[in-house]
């Protein structure tokens, strides 16, 4: 079953929106919209806009309404223009969950959303170098992400943040479709320790490396063969020696698994199955699939690592579908406490 809208009142903040072309040029975030990809752009519905509101110890942001299905723009694949905005204030995330809904108030399965993406600009990537970090976001999957307690994402006022959100495109006519993310922050004073993201993936998950993505990859994930169970893996080596205390994990209808392995020491570290349909549709991750630990566990740059994940779809699926398997992993630098 979908989860309960929430709906959300509160007085909205006067925050600028700066919608742009992610094919125009003159930002520092415009080397990660225009690269070797050359989609159509998307004719932007009028009526589609991003808002910001601050509620007391949430960041919300509504995302609508829009008529689906719509199309998508650019290398990060948006549906809707590309939002700027500045943080209100000094805060700390210390979880985020989405939802999907018509304007009407009914709820709709996550199916209909494909990304949420949320950027910081001020921040460098730890695991794609080069590029602003990607602080947070969700799928289809739609599962509510709380970091252990006494853990957070920094972010200092005036910080410059970019959210993305794309409509899966082969979804039935659905007039009025809203989104919303909201960032759940700490209360003012509290005392929080600093984790950063770190982006893992199957997939290509770096802006930069998008050209060199294998030929049955796209924005949609891996191609998918109905019938049979596919496992696809993936080396990964970490960037920074680091103790990982969250890993928020995302996937595609079909998925049974995704995992991450530490070759050199022969453990498996992070391995998630989803809630399910009984035809395969992804549901969610439930609370025990989630990775969550104020201990938590090391990774470092020496080591040789693999991300693997699982597909099955139905052998009488007849929508072209394709997979994702990624962790967006929350790390604190150096050793594990």
């Amino acid at each position: 079953m979908s989860k309960q809208f929430r709906t959300l009142q509160s007085k909205r903040t006067d925050l600028k929106s700066v919608p742009f072309s992610p094919f125009c040029l003159g930002t520092n975030i415009a080397f990660y919209m225009v690269n070797q990809h050359n989609h159509a752009p998307t004719v932007f519905q009028s009526k589609g806009t991003t808002t910001v509101t601050l509620q007391d110890d949430a960041l919300v942001l509504t995302f609508g309404p829009i008529d689906l299905p719509a199309g998508h723009s650019g290398d990060l694949a948006s549906s809707l223009p590309i939002h700027t905005f500045k943080a209100p204030k000094d805060m700390t995330v210390i979880g985020f969950r989405s939802r999907i809904f018509t304007k009407d108030g009914k709820e709709l399965p996550g199916q209909y959303l494909h990304h949420i993406l949320l950027q910081n600009l001020e921040e460098k990537s730890l695991s794609c170098p080069g590029e602003p970090t990607y602080f947070a976001g969700a799928g289809i999957e739609i599962t509510d992400a709380k970091f252990p307690p006494g853990y957070g994402v920094p972010i200092k006022k005036d910080s410059t943040l970019v959210s993305i959100v794309a409509f899966y495109h082969k979804v039935p006519p659905t007039k009025d479709v809203l989104a919303t993310f909201t960032m759940d922050l700490a209360p003012e004073g509290a005392s929080v320790k600093p984790i950063k993201a770190y982006t893992v993936g199957v997939n290509v998950v770096c802006y930069s490396q998008f050209s060199k993505r294998p030929s049955n990859e796209s924005d949609e994930g891996r191609e998918l063969k109905p019938g049979i169970v596919q496992v696809d893996s993936k080396p990964l080596k970490f960037t920074v020696d680091a103790c990982v205390k969250y890993a928020y994990p995302h996937g595609h209808d079909g998925l049974l698994m995704i995992a991450l392995d530490d070759k050199t020491t022969n453990q498996t570290l992070l391995r998630s199955v989803p809630d399910v349909e009984n035809g395969g549709n992804l549901r969610g991750f439930r609370a025990q699939q989630v990775y969550s630990s104020t201990k938590g566990f090391p990774v470092n740059t020496k080591d040789e690592y693999e991300m693997t994940m699982v597909y099955h779809l139905n052998r009488q699926e007849t929508l072209d579908l394709h997979g994702m398997g990624n962790y967006l992993l929350y790390v604190a630098p150096g050793p594990c406490e």
